[in-house]
């Protein structure tokens, strides 16, 4: 049986991490680069970094964040926001990243997945989704819509079929990001996860409303998640990366120990 991963996600506003509920009332937590070595230290699997401002600001990664968490680190990490094209995606495995996810750029040109899965392998390109529940099934049948720009604009489309569509493109994993879990440490969206990740052949990330061991029990279990992604748990202290794989192996799901 393949081991569930557990990843940090910092995100990154002017150069600090910062955290909120749904994008709003974001706070400062600290340099990511500092805590990027501490979770790699502290025995996470990946992480995952986003520029949460870059899109909806129209302006490039830094990529000598990029460059200076790569020689921090000695795991896979994963790089999203601000992503507008393959020389983007080029900059930033170049700069030691091993994926680029991409989000709002692959909504307004789906054709980016195919060409980065040629250029670079679909093991290096990882769509990014943020659906929010909506009652119009006429127009998304699953129940759920897919949301650019950090929230911020609603798209129309269907999740599920956003999901399959981008996986015949060559996207080799999907990040499910629910809108309306974020931040709020309430749980995942289990519904929502399932929904992707028994109807789609590659890789599905859970993120959004982790607040204690359990919820990614519920969700590697019940939400079939490949791996989830966790922030304002650890960040704020309150767990270990250590203490979440113990209480996930007490309770029999397969996580990779590293100590």
């Amino acid at each position: 049986m393949l081991t569930k991963r557990i990843i940090p996600c910092l995100d990154v506003r002017k150069g600090k991490v910062t955290k909120g509920v749904r994008f709003q009332n974001n706070q400062d937590l600290g340099d990511p680069v500092e805590m990027a070595a501490a979770y790699s230290e502290g025995g996470c699997d990946e992480l995952v970094f986003y520029d949460i401002t870059a899109s909806a600001e129209r302006r490039p990664i830094d990529i000598g964040m990029v460059e200076a968490v790569a020689k921090a680190i000695h795991i896979p990490f994963a790089v999203g926001g601000g992503i507008s094209g393959l020389d983007d995606m080029s900059r930033v495995l170049l700069a030691g990243a091993e994926k680029v996810s991409v989000n709002s750029l692959a909504v307004a040109t789906p054709a980016i997945i195919a060409d980065g899965a040629k250029a670079f392998g679909s093991q290096c390109i990882v769509l990014g989704m943020d659906p929010v529940k909506t009652d119009d099934r006429a127009k998304c049948p699953s129940g759920y819509e897919i949301t650019v720009r950090g929230f911020r604009e609603r798209t129309g489309l269907d999740a599920l079929e956003w999901a399959k569509r981008a996986e015949g493109l060559g996207a080799g994993e999907i990040v499910v990001n629910s809108v309306d879990a974020d931040g709020t440490r309430n749980g995942y969206e289990l519904e929502l996860t399932r929904l992707i990740a028994v109807n789609v052949g590659i890789p599905v990330v859970a993120s959004g409303g982790a607040g204690v061991p359990e919820h990614l029990a519920d969700v590697f279990t019940k939400g079939a998640a490949d791996a989830a992604i966790i922030a304002s748990m650890i960040h704020t202290g309150e767990y270990t990366i250590r203490r979440i794989k113990d209480r996930l192996i007490e309770s029999g799901v397969p996580i990779r120990k590293k100590w």
